[in-house]
């Protein structure tokens, strides 16, 4: 899988996130995402909200994903 169309799945699912994923070899990646929506909520389930905009894809195109999520305040700081 590639790390841009990981990156399009997530600000599509999340309107308004911006996210930067990495991977060299298409199974494992590193996401950092920035999203408003994260605002008061717990690492888990900030986690879940970009899990669900990848579906199915978790555990299988993609088998690891380590995020990083970040309100703006937190991504400024």
């Amino acid at each position: 899988m590639n790390p841009d169309l990981i990156r399009e799945l997530i600000e599509t699912g999340l309107p308004g996130a911006v996210a930067r994923v990495n991977g060299d070899d298409g199974v494992h990646f590193e996401a950092t995402v920035v999203f408003d929506g994260f605002a008061g909520k717990l690492p888990i389930a900030r986690h879940r909200m970009v899990y669900a905009t990848l579906g199915e894809r978790m555990g299988g195109e993609i088998h690891a994903l380590a995020l990083r999520t970040l309100t703006p305040e937190e991504a400024n700081r």
